[in-house]
């Protein structure tokens, strides 16, 4: 039986909502139907691109009666408080990661939906590609024996690229940890397949020009008795898309001569006021946006650096384009197809649960569980010592 496109309201039309735009575009399953942002060009734009209603606010959206869910695109310190205003008007969630600052406001975004009878789904993080739930599926078959350790690894010119000024802050939700720890994290919990116990971390502050940190590195250990080690740097000097036949994150082909790029655009930037300036413009509705193509721009599936996994017979290695298996006698591709829809991962999970009823795999309790230790990291490293662990899921 054919289902109804699901009904979309989005709330936050910045860069978010612009790298989720290309979904929604290519995927039949999703209409666009209204959205909010305090960015009059913003609206406008979305009027005129969708046809659709648009609100200055969260509330006056969430009360539009058309809608079956609500996908909150806004900056990681309002999620908690509009996710509860969706639920309160019946809305189904789907919240950008991280899924909120502090475990309290989990909770209360978790038992707002529940009250409501509605789901929460919060993504997209990068555990959602296709590399890694093919990589789980192949781990789960039992084939390669248990995983001992996950190595995982990102360096990018994340820091450098124009943020607004709390983007630099990190008890405003800013810095490495908050906006990509929890894609790394997300990864490897998924493909351990086992609750986290505890974890050692450092972080790197190194820049005073961007007072946040832009790196970290953390040691995640597993009640099965595998680790996992997790390293980003965002400092932009090597690109580790390198190691990735430079197919780059979103699943683009990414040229090795765009060195340091992100750095020389951001040493023409002459004031915090003007750099947030230039982040707007060159989102949805900005001045310098530019809209996605008609015909699909990624060559392969998005992903979040390189990843080994080790199992007792093999190591598994999920690329962009495959799975390379490097097993006890011989080494394997497993090559996946291109995808017609990029992300088209978080519709699935997404569609299940509205529709359907599927219970979604990243819903609240295993969100909350990847903020822990998102917290846990910048603990550790204040601390230098070692965090527990106690709102674990497997």
């Amino acid at each position: 039986m054919s289902l109804s496109p699901l009904r979309l309201g989005v709330a936050g039309l910045g860069r978010a909502f612009s790298l989720m735009l290309p979904t929604f575009l290519r995927d039949p399953r999703i209409v666009l139907a209204a959205a909010c942002d305090p960015r009059a060009a913003a609206r406008e734009q979305f009027a005129r691109d969708f046809n659709a209603r648009v609100y200055d606010d969260i509330e006056a959206l969430a009360d539009d009666a058309s809608l079956d869910a609500i996908y909150i695109a806004s900056p990681h310190q309002f999620h908690a408080r509009h996710a509860e205003i969706a639920a309160a008007r019946g809305k189904h969630v789907l919240v950008e990661k991280p899924m909120a600052l502090a475990m309290d406001e989990c909770d209360r975004m978790i038992d707002a939906c529940a009250r409501a009878g509605v789901h929460l789904i919060v993504g997209h993080c990068h555990s959602f590609d296709m590399p890694y739930l093919k990589t789980r599926e192949l781990i789960a078959s039992g084939e390669f024996g248990a995983v001992r350790m996950i190595h995982a690894l990102n360096y990018t010119d994340y820091l450098y690229r124009p943020r607004r000024p709390e983007e630099l802050v990190t008890a405003e939700g800013g810095g490495a940890v908050f906006s990509q720890a929890a894609h790394q994290v997300d990864i490897v919990r998924l493909l351990a397949g086992a609750r986290p116990t505890h974890l050692r971390a450092a972080v790197g502050n190194w820049d005073p020009r961007r007072p946040t940190e832009g790196a970290y590195s953390a040691m995640l250990w597993f009640e099965s008795g595998a680790y996992a080690s997790m390293s980003y740097n965002g400092y932009a000097h090597f690109d580790s898309d390198e190691w990735t036949n430079w197919i780059g994150e979103m699943g683009n082909r990414k040229s090795p001569d765009d060195y340091g790029t992100a750095r020389r655009k951001l040493a023409a930037i002459a004031s915090p006021e003007d750099e947030a300036k230039a982040k707007a413009d060159a989102t949805y509705g900005g001045t310098a946006y530019r809209p996605p193509g008609k015909a699909p721009e990624e060559h392969a599936y998005q992903h979040f650096g390189p990843i080994i996994v080790s199992c007792e017979q093999a190591d598994l290695r999920p690329m962009p384009d495959g799975i390379a298996i490097y097993g006890d006698d011989a080494k394997r591709w497993i090559p996946l197809d291109k995808p017609a829809v990029p992300r088209h991962e978080v519709i699935d999970e997404l569609t299940a649960a509205v529709q359907q009823n599927v219970p979604p795999r990243h819903d609240g309790r295993w969100a909350k569980a990847t903020l822990e230790i998102c917290l846990a990291i910048l603990e550790s490293s204040a601390s230098q010592r070692d965090i527990a662990l106690k709102h674990q899921v497997a």
